[in-house]
């Protein structure tokens, strides 16, 4: 990764490119699986705090540019191990989308009485994907040497997956119509 002087420079603009096209790619899988949703009589839960995710998920590429172009941070011996770290989050978040299909957005959307997703990761997590953007938001800027930015996001992440998670936890409480409730097409917001 570091074969000169320019190579953190370029590794970054590589990863941020790469960054902003995934995050596009969900936004417009998330609104196509709104709309679906929206037409089996899904209704959003907690919409309030999602302007914050969002900002969370901007702030995250601005630090990242700030520390590494500005204060300089470079890559120690170790990145290998935070890409592959990288690389399991992204893995991780594949199966949680595959594993929810239509019912994955980036808002908490809930079609009434649809049964728990059990399958996939949800076989052994709750919110599996928090986890793999847990992994990413810490693994991304230490790939970096960026220790700052994966600290500050690391902790504001923290205060809104506190958040999320709540009012996830409030929508599936009140989903229960049968002792059943609905898996929460959802993941953090980027």
């Amino acid at each position: 990764m570091i074969a000169g002087a320019g190579a953190p420079v370029a590794w970054l603009a590589l990863f941020l490119v790469l960054h902003a096209a995934q995050r596009a790619s969900e936004l417009a899988l998330s609104a196509r699986h709104q709309r679906a949703l929206a037409v089996r009589g899904a209704v959003e839960h907690g919409a309030s705090h999602f302007p914050a995710l969002v900002a969370l998920h901007v702030l995250f590429p601005v630090l990242l540019s700030a520390e590494v172009l500005a204060l300089g941070a470079r890559p120690s011996a170790t990145w290998p191990a935070w890409l592959a770290l990288l690389l399991a989050a992204q893995a991780l978040r594949v199966w949680t989308l595959s594993s929810l299909g239509e019912r994955w957005t980036t808002r908490i959307w809930v079609v009434p009485a649809e049964p728990l997703v059990t399958g996939g990761p949800y076989r052994f997590l709750r919110h599996p994907n928090y986890l793999a953007v847990v992994f990413e938001l810490l693994a991304a800027p230490m790939m970096f040497g960026a220790c700052r930015t994966a600290i500050v996001i690391g902790v504001l992440n923290g205060f809104a997956l506190m958040v999320r998670i709540r009012a996830e936890e409030r929508a599936l409480a009140g989903m229960s119509h049968t002792g059943e409730t609905a898996q929460l097409p959802v993941r953090l917001g980027e």
